[in-house]
Parts: structure tokens; C-alpha cells; sequence
């Protein structure tokens, strides 16, 4: 008698997510070229279980444009043909997430399926497949009965791709299903009919407890004009004719047949497919917690991860009105996606709009927070960036303005009326020395580097190159000193007129050493003045240009988005990106989208140079040039003989 052959037993799911700050057409595009087609063709073949899961953003944006395709997706799961997953709200990095909020993002998302379809999940999807030990009890607190990490992640627990596990933390159980990497990219590659063959040729290497998981983000198109319809049509059609040879199942209908399942644990990582190919490597020889590399490789991130864990502090000293505290947390886990914290296929932390959407949540968090009635302003000393070091935090009615030693300059400017940081930005900057753009950055330049060589943009050229945060040359000639690198000293700091105080010392390492520079801050009724003595400390004389460099982060760039308007007594005139302003009282930039006006002026006239800062992004493979902010140098000419001193001042008021 012949021997029956066992059957594989695959599970085929889909994982869909767009982050919070998606623009409506972005929205829709996908719907129109995956999830429609998708969801489409798989309600064709009834007899294909398949595993599904759809982020609370998408599934928000879903029920109010598309409402028959959540309709559809109920009459599926009323027959079960799908299983929906839960997991987080917002698709946050849930490493990096407080206790609380891991539990409330699932619990909002567990609330919304049960809602919407009639149904809880058992299992959910991890963002990111960022994973830390302690998740499961999160998880099994949450209901949730099993996960899902990629083959990478249990290859890195000494595991195979094609076995489920069982892992452990405190004494709570979670069963982990692997994601099998190797077939993701093949279904990618190649028709499924061919990977299915292949895949079956090979069951003599796999045991009773085998389970194929295959969560493709793409699948095999025979040409690049073929419509997506007929893509999925073709995968579908392709893998039913495999169903005699293969058990499609689903976790919900496998998940009480597994037993005697290997025990593991699981270092702390992050998917691969979202990190640089030079930490991929240094992965796969050691443990890494990916999730965290993020927040030290890219400044921004670390930025707003500790924007998010400030405003969490500030909602939990909230009391006595439960409302607004729910309000307040639910504001704030908008901006945990873990897009705005790493780079991703769709672009991620690079994306202007998605970092914006979360600092816009954010201090609207913040704002629901604070006590009702008059807003007393303050300033304090508060190690804000988690570094170990106290930044200084002025914080008024209408703006916030947030201040480093490290070149006491402003790394966060928030307009509260609007609820925009002009300071969310991003600096491309090499890997060694991170560097996030600023305001009131200080430059000491060559005088002659901005004497007839703006025409041919050596100047603008030589100023982003000291930008990304290091001294060009030594302290000969055509170097220059800036300041973000140095350390300054906190002179004063009164509470009490709201006015902040540093000295930079001389340095004879750098460019321009023999200058010391004092600098005050002071933030009143929505206008921050900065105050500045140089003074030459050295024995000779000394000739060079003063450039206090602002960066400001606009909606857009263009005039749909930004106008600039030269002020001076009696003229108003519109300046151009990129062109030379001369001998200026102050210049006025019109935010359109926010109708927010921002005046920066002086008690002298200054020359000023103005240009966009871009980074490249890459969005589903496509690079393009991003806007992230508009970078401002005021232009001042000193002359100092040893011992002499220079004094100016600089304005920024903010109103709307």
C-alpha cells in the first residue's frame, strides 16, 4: 500500500499599514493598487484562509472612504475564510513605548475589530517586528494568545524559518509563528506556481510540526504594465491548484492542534528590511536592540522620542479629570507609529509630513495637559534629551523654545496656537558625528569667503558642508569655527525675567579661538530676543564674518507654502530663495498653510543668505529630493583689536 504524503501546512497573510500623516491620495492609491485587488481576489477562492492585518490608521481612513470594503472584509470573516490581527493602534515601536501606552494602543485597536466586526483578535502583528523579551507579557495581559516575528529574528534564536515556538516572560506564555524571509522575496521574484513546486520538492526536510508562513509585500508581475487586479488574480489562481498538496490554514484554526512546541527567547531587535545594510551586517553577527540604534543614528529621532516621553510625563501629572487625561493619551499615541523613527520603505523618519503629523499630536497633548485659565510662563533646567546633560526649556503661553550647552543653540521652537515645531528637520550627517539642524547656531567665517563668491554659490556650498556639524580645516585661513560642536558655560539663568545666559570660552584648538562669546536668550509675550557680545581675547586682530545660522521647518517650500519679505523703514519687498539680501533691518517669512507670521530683525543692519535644506528620500524605491526646512544666515562683518568687543541683537517674534 503506498504511503500517503503529508501535506504542508502554509499560512498566507497580509500586512497593511500607511502611517499617520498620509495624505488622502496616498491613502487611495494604495487601496486602489493592493488592498482592493488583494481582498478582491482571494474573496474568489474561498478555500485559501489567509491571516490579515489592517493598522487603526488605515483602518480609520477605510471606514470613512471605503465602508464596502470593510463590509466585505465581515462577510469573509463571518465564513472564515480571514482572520483579522490586532496589535498596535498606531503601529508604534513598541520597545520604545511606556508599559501604559503598549497596552492601550492594543487595547484600542482589540475594542475597534471587536466593534467593527463582531469579533476580538487572538493574535496580533508586531510593528516593525520590533521585539524586546517583556512584550509578552504585554501581549498575554492583552488576550493576545500568539505573534508573528521574521525568519531573520529566529535565525538570530538559534531557530529555523518553518517551526512555531513558544517564548516566555514572567511566567506568561506567547507562541511565536515565523515569517519566512526566503519566501517572501521568491513570491517577489517569481511566479507562484514555480515557488509553490520548488517548495514542495523540498517537504522531506520538514517534520509534522513544519508550518510555512508567507506574508508577501509583493507578488510576482509578469509585466510592469499589468494591473494589479490581474497580479493577484494570477497568485491566487496559481497557489489553488496546490490545495490536494498543501493545508492552507490560518493561527486561529492551527493554533490548539500545536503541541510539544520548542521553548526559546529572543534578543531585542528590530526588522532588518529597516535598517542601513552597514547595521544588517553588524547584526546578524551579534545581538543588536535595533529599535534603539534608531535614536542614536538619526538626532531627529531621539528628538522626538523624548518629545513623546516629556509629553507622557506631562499627561500622568494630570488629575482629576479623566476625560481630558484620555483625551491627552490618545493624542499622544498618534505619534508612536514607528515611522516617524526610522527609515522605512515609504521613507519614513526622512518624510517631512510624518514627522510633522507626530509633533502636531504631540503638542496638542501638551496643550490639553495644561492647567485651565492663565498660563504662567517659566524656564527650567530639565534633561530633556535623556543624555544625561540639563537643556534649558522656556515655556510660554504661545511658544515653546528648548536649548542645549552643546552650541547653545534651539533644537525645538513650537508655535502652540498651531501646534507646529519649526525646528522638526533633518540633516543628512555622517554616521560618526549625527548632527540635527538648529537655530542660532553660530558661525565664525572667513571674511572673504562671502566677498563675490555668492554668483558662483561657493559660499552656500561651503556653508552646508559646515553644517552637518564638523570644523572645515584647522585654524588656518578658510576655516571655520562653529559652535554647535563646543561646549558653552551657563552664566545665568533667571527664572524670574526669563533670561538664559551663556559664555562660549576661548579655544586655541579651532578656528577664531580667541574670540569668546556671550550669549543671552530671553522669551517674552511671543518674542524670543538673543543678545551677543564677541569679544577678542587673543593679541591680534581679528577680521571675519559672524553668521548666527536659524533653520526654520515650513509646511512646503514654494509660494503656495512660503513668502519672504524683505523690512526695511519704508520698503517691503519679496526676496527669492537663494538670493543675497543686503543691508536688511529684518526679514519677514508668511507661513501660508499655518498663517503664521515669523519676523526675524536686528538693532543693525545685516546682509542675509537664504536656502532650502533637502535630504533625499526614498519612497517604494524612488528617490526624490524632500524639502525639510529653510536655513537663514543673517551676515555680519567684524573687525576686533585685542580686547575690543562687538555687540548686536537679534529678534524673532511670532504671531498669527
Amino acid at each position: 500500500m503506498e504511503k500517503t504524503k503529508k501535506r504542508v501546512n502554509f499560512i498566507l497573510g497580509s500586512h497593511n499599514h500607511l502611517p499617520f500623516g498620509t495624505t488622502d491620495d496616498e491613502f487611495e492609491k494604495n487601496y486602489r493598487e493592493k488592498l482592493k485587488p488583494f481582498i478582491s481576489a482571494l474573496n474568489k477562492y474561498p478555500q485559501i484562509p489567509a491571516v490579515l492585518h489592517y493598522s487603526g490608521v488605515l483602518l480609520y481612513w477605510l471606514e470613512r472612504a471605503h465602508p464596502e470594503f470593510l463590509m466585505l472584509l465581515a462577510d469573509m470573516i463571518s465564513r472564515k475564510q480571514i482572520e483579522l490581527l490586532g496589535g498596535g493602534f498606531y503601529e508604534p515601536m513598541f520597545p520604545l513605548i511606556p508599559p501604559s501606552d503598549k497596552i492601550g494602543q492594543i487595547e484600542l485597536l482589540t475594542t475597534y475589530l471587536r466593534k467593527q466586526f463582531g469579533k476580538r483578535p487572538l493574535g496580533c502583528r508586531l510593528p516593525a517586528f520590533a521585539w524586546e523579551q517583556n512584550l509578552v507579557s504585554a501581549l498575554n495581559n492583552c488576550g493576545m494568545l500568539y505573534t508573528f516575528l521574521n525568519g531573520e529574528q529566529f535565525s538570530l534564536a538559534g531557530l529555523s524559518d518553518n517551526a512555531p515556538c513558544i517564548t516566555e516572560d514572567q511566567g506568561k506564555i506567547l507562541t511565536v509563528f515565523p515569517i519566512s524571509t526566503r519566501l517572501n522575496a521568491l513570491f517577489a521574484q517569481q511566479r507562484a506556481s514555480l515557488v509553490m513546486e520548488n517548495l514542495l520538492a523540498q517537504t522531506s526536510m520538514m517534520d509534522e510540526k513544519s508550518i510555512l508562513c508567507v506574508f508577501p509585500e509583493q507578488v510576482f508581475m509578469e509585466s510592469g504594465e499589468q494591473a494589479p487586479d490581474i497580479t493577484y488574480q494570477i497568485f491566487f489562481e496559481d497557489i489553488s491548484r496546490f490545495e490536494k498538496t498543501v493545508n492552507f490554514t490560518a493561527p486561529f484554526k492551527i493554533y490548539n492542534t500545536l503541541t510539544g512546541l520548542k521553548k526559546a527567547y529572543f534578543p531585542p531587535c528590530l526588522s532588518l528590511s529597516l535598517q542601513p545594510e552597514y547595521t544588517r551586517r553588524r547584526q546578524l553577527k551579534r545581538q543588536f536592540d535595533l529599535s534603539r540604534q534608531s535614536l542614536i543614528d538619526y538626532p531627529e529621532a531621539n528628538y522626538l522620542y523624548s518629545k513623546m516621553m516629556f509629553t507622557h510625563v506631562l499627561i500622568n501629572q494630570l488629575h482629576g479629570d479623566k476625560s481630558r487625561k484620555r483625551t491627552a493619551r490618545e493624542e499622544l499615541w498618534k505619534a508612536q507609529g514607528y515611522d516617524a523613527f526610522c527609515p522605512t520603505s515609504g521613507g519614513g523618519i526622512y518624510r517631512h509630513s510624518v514627522r510633522k503629523a507626530a509633533y502636531r499630536v504631540l503638542l496638542e497633548a501638551e496643550k490639553i495637559s495644561r492647567e485651565k485659565g492663565v498660563f504662567t510662563p517659566s524656564l527650567m533646567a530639565f534633561d530633556f534629551d535623556l543624555d544625561g546633560k540639563e537643556e534649558y526649556l522656556f515655556q510660554e503661553e504661545y511658544i515653546n523654545c528648548y536649548i542645549k550647552t552643546l552650541g547653545a543653540d534651539v533644537f525645538e521652537l513650537d508655535y502652540l496656537p498651531k501646534s507646529w515645531n519649526y525646528l522638526d528637520t533633518f540633516s543628512l550627517s555622517a554616521r560618526t558625528n549625527p548632527c540635527k539642524r538648529a537655530s542660532w547656531t553660530d558661525i565664525l567665517a572667513p571674511r572673504e569667503i562671502f566677498e563675490a563668491t555668492f554668483a558662483d554659490r561657493i559660499g552656500e556650498i561651503k556653508m552646508q558642508t559646515a553644517q552637518t556639524g564638523f570644523l572645515e580645516g584647522g585654524p588656518g585661513e578658510n576655516a571655520f569655527r562653529f559652535c554647535k560642536n563646543e561646549i558653552f558655560e551657563v552664566l545665568e539663568m533667571d527664572k524670574t525675567h526669563g533670561k538664559l545666559s551663556f559664555r562660549l570660552p576661548v579655544n586655541a584648538a579651532v578656528p577664531y579661538g580667541n574670540i569668546e562669546i556671550e550669549k543671552t536668550y530671553q522669551l517674552k509675550k511671543s518674542v524670543l530676543s538673543i543678545h551677543y557680545t564677541l569679544v577678542n581675547k587673543g593679541a591680534n586682530n581679528e577680521t571675519f564674518t559672524f553668521i548666527p545660522s536659524v533653520d526654520l521647518s515650513f509646511p512646503g517650500e514654494g509660494d503656495a507654502f512660503l513668502r519672504i519679505y524683505k523690512l526695511n523703514t519704508d520698503v517691503k519687498e519679496t526676496i527669492s530663495i537663494g538670493e543675497v539680501v543686503e543691508r536688511v533691518q529684518g526679514i519677514k517669512f508668511q507661513d501660508i498653510k499655518n498663517e503664521v507670521i515669523i519676523i526675524i530683525a536686528s538693532d543693525k543692519l545685516f546682509d542675509a543668505y537664504i536656502l532650502p535644506v533637502r535630504t533625499p528620500c526614498s519612497i517604494e524605491g524612488e528617490t526624490i529630493d524632500m524639502y525639510q526646512s529653510t536655513n537663514i544666515m543673517p551676515i555680519k562683518q567684524v573687525s576686533l583689536v585685542p580686547d575690543e568687543r562687538f555687540e548686536t541683537e537679534f529678534s524673532m517674534r511670532m504671531y498669527h
